[in-house]
């Protein structure tokens, strides 16, 4: 880890954003399982040995694991249908995990629902239809604290120290706005729960290598906070240079595992995902 010029600052910053405690006090509604456990160490969030698909179809993931830490960057990356955005999906509860688990600070959570994952902690920014187009920014920011009960200017404040851009159009209707404004909204949005662990589905799908630049010193900036960040992305290279953990994902099953500037170095990975 020590070759991720990020890695040292971690945690450093204002941690205010997040909340290392959980998400309000709201209660999950339904739990498929009953009681949830309790399994202390390991890592923050995982995805554990995951084999699943969509419903009564056949498995897509093939003992998958992928995993998170607080203050870390970890990407997901391979080839086109390697089940990259299905792995992340699993892990937030939107495919049947059909052996495996998935855990978020050591409680099993493979049984909850998507609604009962973000009352839990996490933060989920799919790779489309992730704004509400008609509705302004700040409503759709507003949007992003429905499970709060507090007051929650505060974060809605350092949103827009993060995304200042959203400050000035705060007033427009989010709908026409560039791409790359509408990723900051939906992640603002996102931002907006207090969540635990951030996860985004290819955040600059679409977007030119300035806003890909951009949208990266963001999410670097957010994970400094302590924040984990899982994300899903198809700019292999430029995702794996700012990343603390890397996934190679090739047909559902992982291929390779590694830090990021350990994937970046590796002559097969570089030969077969990364042009050389």
């Amino acid at each position: 880890m020590s070759d991720n010029p990020y890695q040292n600052d971690h945690g450093n910053r204002d941690a205010s954003i997040t909340n290392a405690h959980g998400a309000g006090t709201m209660q999950p509604a339904h739990n498929k399982s009953g009681p949830t456990t309790k399994v202390d160490g390991g890592p923050f969030l995982i995805g554990d040995t995951m084999t699943g698909g969509y419903g009564k179809g056949p498995d897509i993931l093939h003992d998958c694991t992928i995993a998170v830490d607080k203050g870390e960057i970890a990407v997901i990356v391979g080839p086109n249908g390697a089940g990259k955005s299905t792995a992340m999906k699993a892990v937030f509860g939107m495919l049947d995990v059909r052996s495996g688990a998935v855990r978020l600070d050591g409680e099993d959570i493979t049984q909850l629902t998507p609604q009962d994952r973000v009352i839990k902690g996490m933060g989920f920014v799919p790779q489309t239809s992730n704004i509400f187009t008609s509705m302004t920014v700040e409503e759709n920011l507003e949007m992003g604290a429905f499970i709060r009960t507090d007051d929650f200017s505060d974060t809605m404040e350092q949103v827009y120290e993060l995304f200042p851009i959203l400050r000035e159009k705060r007033n427009q209707p989010a709908g026409e706005l560039s791409g790359g404004q509408r990723q900051q909204v939906a992640v603002g949005r996102a931002l907006m729960t207090k969540p635990k662990v951030l996860m985004l589905d290819e955040p600059t799908a679409g977007v030119s290598p300035i806003v890909m630049d951009e949208l990266f010193d963001r999410v670097i900036e957010v994970a400094r906070t302590g924040l984990p960040i899982l994300m899903v992305e198809q700019n292999a290279k430029q995702a794996l240079e700012i990343a603390d953990k890397g996934y190679v994902l090739v047909q559902g099953r992982n291929a390779y595992t590694g830090t990021g500037q350990e994937l970046l170095a590796d002559p097969e990975v570089r030969k077969s995902f990364l042009g050389g």
